[in-house]
């Protein structure tokens, strides 16, 4: 049966301020796909990659540019072609989340079994990003975000002054695991030095130390914990090229261009001995229905997009204890 197929970008405010290297925001503009074959709905929610280039404005017109090609075919089949048409990003994770929750709709099972998972998936522990800012600013973020349940701190990191940032906040959570993110920041840094001296502070994971692109410059790099490439890897094709120099993988529906290749790059990595993390970008519960599934095989989880909203979609992820748990609906 023929689909219809909407787009539309909605605005979502932030609780307070997501501060990282890049700058800072306020709000996140989400692109919505919602799509019919007349029975059934399906919706699907990307965050534009702005690393990359992208807007949410910029989304839209890439999915609104298919939509001739698509919409004459059932979702199956439009799920398969979305993925020819168009190129890993956000305008691709939302069109594919919707087609695969419409097709998991008309065939009467939830969106994890349709997906090949053999179990319902059951909750997880999520990290809880701590914005960049000065370290007296980090280590009470950090003490209010242990105070309210969350075990697992990802700090944001600029290549300057890191250590005392991170050291802050063991003082802030002194109980909490803790993971960083670079983002792309120590370049000119000697990274096995500062890798030693975070392990040192409980530091458990490094993500992406180095530009993308730059990846070779960890090929000689000896660091005491492991290192996951991010902004580096957007698809399964990566994985190989990135395995020299990076312990894991990153994956995010956004920058793969949703679940039907975020599936595709978990089982690169494994078979290749890569630890696996599931992230997100600011979004809603809609976009981290998709990611809570990839994320059931993942050695670290950062699915707190929805926890550093203003506000939720009704029905939302649940977030208790430091761990995300799916609305009833889900399973």
């Amino acid at each position: 049966m023929a689909l219809r197929i909407s787009a539309a970008v909605e605005r979502w405010p932030v609780a307070g301020q997501f501060i990282i290297a890049r700058g800072a925001k306020t709000y996140v503009d989400v692109l919505v796909v919602a799509v019919s074959d007349g029975a059934h709905f399906g919706l699907g929610e990307s965050t534009a990659i702005y690393y990359n280039g992208e807007t949410a404005e910029s989304c839209l017109a890439e999915v609104e540019a298919v939509l001739p090609q698509l919409e004459p075919m059932n979702a199956d089949a439009a799920r398969e072609a979305v993925q020819i048409l168009l190129p890993p990003g956000a305008a691709r994770n939302a069109l594919d989340c919707a087609l695969w929750d419409l097709a998991a709709k008309a065939a009467g099972v939830p969106l994890w079994r349709y997906a090949g998972l053999s179990a319902a998936p059951v909750p997880l522990v999520t990290a809880f990003t701590i914005s960049l800012g000065e370290p007296a600013v980090m280590e009470a973020d950090a003490a209010r975000a242990a105070a309210r349940g969350f075990g697992l701190l990802k700090l944001k990191l600029t290549g300057e002054g890191d250590i005392a940032r991170v050291a802050a906040v063991r003082s802030g959570a002194p109980h909490a695991r803790l993971i960083v993110d670079a983002n792309e920041s120590w370049g000119d840094l000697d990274i096995a030095a500062e890798a030693a001296a975070l392990a040192a502070l409980g530091v458990e994971m490094i993500e992406q130390p180095v530009a993308a692109g730059q990846d070779a410059l960890l090929a000689e790099v000896r660091a005491p914990l492991p290192l996951l490439a991010d902004e580096s890897c957007h698809s399964a094709a990566d994985v190989a090229r990135l395995a020299p120099y990076y312990d894991g993988v990153n994956i995010k529906l956004d920058k793969a261009g949703g679940l039907t290749e975020a599936l595709k790059i978990a089982d690169a990595a494994q078979e290749r001995g890569l630890k696996v993390m599931v992230g997100c970008m600011l979004c809603t519960s809609l976009a981290v229905g998709p990611a809570f599934l990839v994320a059931q095989r993942a050695d670290w989880v950062d699915l707190d997009g929805p926890a550093l909203l203003a506000e939720d979609r009704p029905d939302h992820f649940g977030f208790t204890g430091g761990t995300i748990a799916p609305p009833a609906r889900f399973l």
